[in-house]
């Protein structure tokens, strides 16, 4: 897989906080774990979520989904399933995935119309979440992402409340700052908790998607806010993570803020989404 070259912080020659419509207060409203309609229902599935993923339970959903042999299927077959799929764990909004999809790819395609690819990773960097309509429940698929094997950082959604029953979170070889890692040994060497992210971004590499490696970091790790976000777990990056940092931190303000109730039209715009899947991610692929 090759890197582009980066040149300069993409943040700070495209500025998407300037580009994508809404102030500062309206940005503010976004990812709002105190209260609000879903609030109940968003830390439910968050406190599941921080429970069960275990360094043990990470290890066999990497057994059990690495080798893509769930289905056989088109980019556009998989991602049209999504109409089907709900997030319980995002307080921003109540409709389904595939919509989210494309207001992503839309922002990214008016800040980079130069960039297919960048724009291809917008539209699909959730279609993992697919693994929930496949018996998964929703804990085990959606939410933020977080390194399992080492000490649970502040900055994780509900931290003071949600780990009091994960097993790991009491083991000494699992609770330290570095746990079973070295200090600087690169994310990928790290496992996250089991989620879409990680499974989106294997369905990629095993099926040989042309997808630079800029866009894989921004599928494998667009939910690590304690990462890209709180600048937690550093002392586990290497030079490339640090590197690609800023693309994934680029990624996630089309991420975040195309999130609208205004739903786009998505028959419309269909045709051209495929034209780059047919270059980056074509005919049909292994789940």
């Amino acid at each position: 897989m090759r890197i582009l070259e980066t040149g300069p912080d993409p943040s700070d020659i495209y500025r998407p906080e300037q580009q994508i419509t809404g102030d500062a207060e309206k940005k503010s409203g976004f990812r709002n774990f105190e209260s609000g309609d879903l609030i109940e229902r968003v830390y439910n599935t968050y406190k599941l979520m921080h429970t069960n993923q275990t360094l043990e339970f990470v290890k066999q959903k990497h057994a059990e989904w690495s080798n893509c042999s769930h289905a056989h299927m088109t980019v556009m077959e998989s991602l049209d399933c999504l109409d089907q799929l709900v997030d319980h764990s995002d307080p921003d909004v109540d409709f389904p995935n595939s919509f989210h999809a494309y207001q992503t790819a839309e922002g990214i395609r008016k800040a980079h119309p130069d960039k297919g690819w960048f724009q291809l990773v917008g539209l699909i960097h959730d279609i993992g979440k697919i693994m929930a309509l496949w018996g998964q429940p929703q804990w085990s698929v959606v939410g933020d992402t977080y390194p399992v094997g080492c000490k649970f950082q502040n900055s994780i959604v509900f931290r003071d409340t949600s780990f009091i029953d994960n097993t790991d979170d009491k083991d000494p070889r699992y609770n330290t700052q570095n746990g079973v890692y070295k200090p600087n040994c690169g994310l990928e060497n790290v496992l996250m908790s089991w989620g879409h992210d990680e499974y989106m971004y294997r369905v990629m590499t095993f099926n040989k998607c042309s997808i630079p490696e800029e866009g894989l970091y921004m599928i494998r790790y667009h939910s690590f806010y304690p990462w890209h976000t709180h600048k937690e777990y550093m002392h586990l990056c290497n030079e490339k993570d640090l590197k690609m940092l800023q693309w994934v931190q680029e990624f996630n303000q089309f991420d975040l803020y195309t999130k609208s109730t205004d739903l786009p039209d998505v028959e419309k715009i269909k045709p051209y989404y495929q034209s780059l899947i047919d270059k980056y991610c074509p005919g049909k692929l292994y789940w």
